[in-house]
This record gives C-alpha cells, sequence and structure tokens, in this order.
C-alpha cells in the first residue's frame, strides 16, 4: 500500500509504516490542488486538518481504500460519502485523550483559582487577594456531556482528586464505572457544576450550546470547551457571563479558529469575550502535546495494521 501524508507528523511515523510494508509519500507543504493530481495514485491518504476529505478531493482516486485522520475528531471527513465509497475512515482518539484530560483539569484549576486573572493583574503591580479566592474542586460535581474515548479520560483524571462525576450521552448506555455515574440529561442539568464538553461535532451537535442549553441547568456553572468551537454559540455564551449563570468559561476551541482574519462581526463578538476576566481561551492545544504528537502515530499504525489484515 501507498500512503499519501499531507499534513505535518512526528518523524516516527514513516519507519513505522515501513515496518508493516506500507510506504509513505511525506508532503506537509502540498497544496489542495496538488493532493487532487497526486492522490489518484494512492491508497491511502492520512490528514490532520488541511482539506476537508469530500467528492471534490477525491472522486477521481479509485484505488482510495483508507483515509486516515491524525487526531479524533473526523468533521472535516465526508463520512457519508466515504462510506458510500467504501473507503475506510479511521482516526486515532486514543492517541491524545490523557492529553485532552490534563488539559481539561488544568483549565478548570485555572478558572476556580483565577490563576490567570491573578497573573494579568500581578504583572499590571495589582495585588488583591480578597478577589481571587478560590474555589475547591473536591466537593464539585463534573457533569460530563459526551462519554467517549476524551470523556472517559477526563472522568478518570477528576474521580482520582474526589470529585463527583456524572455523565450523559445519547449514544451510550451502561457506562457506570469506578470513575462515573451515567446520568439522564434532566440530571446532568440539575447536578453539575462544572460542564466539560466532549461531544463530536454534527448537524446534531452544532450550536448545541446555547442560551436555551444554558438555562437548563439547576446551578451557575462553570464551563469548558476542548471539543468543537462550533458546538458552543458564542454570542450566548457571552450573554450568559454576563448575567453569571456562568461562572466562568474556558474555551480551547472557538466558532472561527482563524482569529486573524475574523469578519466585523465576529470581531466585535471575540472583544466581547476576551473583556471578561473570567474566560481563559488557548489555541486548540488541548490534545497537542510532545507525547501525543507520537502516540497518534501509533494508533493510526497498529489500526492500519489490522486493516491489511482483515
Amino acid at each position: 500500500m501507498k500512503l499519501l501524508i499531507v499534513d505535518k507528523m512526528h518523524e516516527s511515523l514513516l519507519p513505522m509504516l515501513k515496518k508493516i510494508g506500507i510506504e509513505g509519500d511525506y508532503c506537509p507543504q502540498i497544496s489542495k490542488s496538488e493532493i487532487k493530481t497526486k492522490l489518484p495514485n494512492y491508497e491511502g491518504l492520512v490528514v490532520r486538518s488541511k482539506v476537508f476529505v469530500d467528492q471534490d478531493l477525491i472522486k477521481n482516486c479509485h484505488r482510495l481504500k483508507v483515509v486516515c485522520r491524525a487526531g479524533a475528531g473526523i468533521d472535516n471527513l465526508d463520512v457519508g460519502y466515504l462510506i458510500e465509497r467504501n473507503i475506510k475512515i479511521i482516526n486515532a482518539p486514543e492517541g491524545n485523550r490523557n492529553a485532552v484530560a490534563e488539559h481539561c483539569l488544568g483549565l478548570v484549576f485555572s478558572l476556580l483559582n483565577n490563576i490567570v486573572k491573578s497573573h494579568i493583574e500581578i504583572s499590571k503591580y495589582k495585588w488583591d487577594r480578597e478577589e481571587n479566592r478560590g474555589a475547591e474542586i473536591g466537593n464539585k460535581t463534573i457533569g460530563i456531556l459526551g462519554y467517549g474515548f476524551m470523556g472517559s479520560a477526563v472522568a478518570e483524571k477528576f474521580s482520582k482528586l474526589g470529585c463527583r462525576v456524572i455523565a450523559y450521552d445519547k449514544y451510550k448506555s451502561d457506562f457506570t464505572d469506578e470513575w462515573v455515574e451515567e446520568v439522564s440529561l434532566e440530571k446532568l442539568y440539575k447536578e453539575t457544576d462544572i460542564l466539560s464538553i466532549h461531544v463530536p461535532l454534527t448537524a446534531e451537535t452544532s450550536m448545541m450550546v446555547s442560551d436555551h442549553f444554558i438555562n437548563q441547568f439547576n446551578k451557575n456553572i462553570w464551563l469548558v470547551n476542548t471539543s468543537r468551537g462550533e458546538i458552543v454559540r458564542l454570542t450566548h455564551l457571552i450573554d450568559n457571563i454576563a448575567t453569571g449563570k456562568i461562572k466562568a468559561a474556558a474555551l480551547d476551541v472557538l466558532e472561527n479558529e482563524k482569529i486573524e482574519r475574523l469578519n466585523e462581526d465576529e470581531h466585535e463578538v471575540f472583544k466581547k469575550l476576551i473583556s471578561f476576566d473570567q474566560v481563559i481561551l488557548t489555541p486548540h492545544i488541548a490534545g497537542w502535546t510532545y507525547e501525543s504528537y507520537e502516540k497518534i502515530n501509533m494508533v493510526l499504525v497498529k489500526k492500519l495494521k489490522n486493516f491489511l489484515q482483515v
């Protein structure tokens, strides 16, 4: 099998592919038009986020058997079309699940203890202890929305800190274990103190965290999103931070992550968002560690090996 690799990957990938008999062609600088020209000669594609893999890109790729997404989400793949073409989809949520969980911990600790806010104030020669009094995590209920690889990794981390962890997943059941209690959506609304979002981006989840969704929660909550930015409607989030329904928010992802090219309306929303002291933003790095960079390769190669043996 010949595999075209169109995004930057950890250097371990090519040797690992060679060990299982796959010839990898590493082209991280390739353009979309060049991919369309070159890909018909390959049986496989490895992509991170460079292009949307759809009919336009692969309609002439009659040899294509597998598309590998170097990461967890597959929202940049036209899943329906790939299934229609009988092209195998391989992704690697196992590779960065621990990284995401650790990042969630960091964001929650930062929110509850005003770490970023304090740092900014002190750098401006303001020393205010009382206004930065923290909250302890041990007596909080962590509500997890979506219980896949990421949600379960987050549950394990928080449960070890003495938190009560509850989770709702529309498409899973019977997953209660030593780390988490499976609950209904109604119970998630009722009992959550800190909401951590771990659902994939689909037509169903797009903008699901809206004013209506947020106001179903009985308590004023802290909110963390490390999944996809388009799941949270920013204008509604901002309104609920302003009223105090959202105590604080940490976002690793945004609706439009090309922040240097926001349109006028998006720019106004972004200015409002960053005006809040109780908002922390990180640049889509929750799963982006040195360790996960290599682990993703290991997962992809293991799954490719299994695919070849079928």
